[in-house]
């Protein structure tokens, strides 16, 4: 499906061309967060909180539901804090140390609700969801398996590659590596320049002053990668961009903090105890019993009615 169009409900999925069943690789933590935020207070009979679990568990039915896919898994952060915390303590920190008190009970509830739904449930230590999706891709990719990567998360956006799609759920939108260029104006794999030029203000990491959307792309495209822009005015004679004197200033006096947003930025491709083939991650529909037994002690009664669309054992090994 090329470009940024999207899939509608009910229509083709979206996949890149080729041929074999795609996996599909949720961004877990994206749709929990977005639940939070908009899911109004709810608590299960012992009080616990669980609005948050409810939107996610209505996202992944309803993904389920319309895409029907044969191979999928769910990637969660490990915790609050990865390695990039080390490389750069202001990683992320609008966000706290910690989940709120009503959230923070709510991931290991996720959790739950994907095995439940019959999904694999992924992380690893010291890592994100990103840096495991990251590593999906790589491997499911050598094993000519294609992908689509399920998140708003533009940083996942350097992932997209032949075989390889981004999927924003909310906005029913798909990125190839057309779609990619068109939006943020530079190849997928120019995407961690890009922040490191940009900045991301969703992860609180630092652009270059000056340095906005257009005239990031405009560098890159001309230059290719942070290393390769000129700190002379002269040599940006080929960019298509104003303000030249100023943006070779400012990269001089800000090269050092834009490598280092740009490995923040970069994915790790090499997480450990991860699978290693499609079969792995077949979904071969809900675990009755299982989906069953949460609602009830969730109390959630009109949505435990909802995965009767998907028998247990309709998937298929691979």
């Amino acid at each position: 499906m090329p470009g940024r169009g999207g899939a509608g409900p009910g229509g083709a999925a979206p996949e890149p061309p080729g041929d074999g069943p795609a996996v599909h690789l949720f961004d877990a933590h994206v749709y929990i967060f977005r639940a939070w935020a908009v899911m109004p207070e709810m608590a299960a009979p012992d009080g616990a909180p669980t609005g948050a679990a409810y939107g996610f568990a209505n996202t992944l039915l309803r993904y389920l539901r319309r895409r029907g896919p044969r191979f999928a898994a769910c990637c969660f952060d490990h915790s609050f804090r990865s390695f990039r915390n080390e490389i750069f303590p202001d990683y992320k920190i609008s966000r706290g140390e910690e989940a709120p008190p009503d959230l923070a009970p709510q991931f290991a509830l996720c959790r739950q609700v994907a095995g439940a739904l019959g999904l694999t449930a992924l992380e690893a230590p010291g890592y994100e969801a990103d840096d495991v999706i990251a590593t999906l891709c790589q491997r499911l990719r050598a094993g000519g398996a294609r992908v689509v990567v399920v998140s708003s998360d533009k940083d996942l956006c350097q992932l997209v590659a032949p075989g390889v799609n981004f999927y924003d759920l909310q906005r029913d939108a798909v990125l190839d590596e057309g779609g990619v260029r068109a939006k943020f104006g530079v190849a997928p794999e120019q995407i961690p320049d890009y922040l490191g030029l940009v900045g991301d203000t969703a992860d609180d990491l630092p652009g270059v002053p000056g340095y906005g959307r257009k005239s990031a792309a405009a560098a890159l495209t001309a230059f290719g990668s942070i290393e390769s822009i000129p700190a002379e005015a002269a040599a940006w004679a080929k960019a298509p961009v104003r303000g030249a004197e100023r943006l070779a200033r400012q990269i001089a006096g800000h090269r050092a903090q834009a490598l280092r947003i740009r490995q923040l930025a970069t994915l790790v491709r090499e997480v450990p105890g991860l699978p290693q083939r499609r079969g792995e991650l077949a979904w071969r529909g809900v675990n009755r019993p299982a989906w069953s037994s949460l609602c009830q002690r969730l109390g959630w009664r009109r949505i435990a009615e909802r995965a009767h669309f998907a028998p247990q054992g309709a998937g298929a090994p691979d």
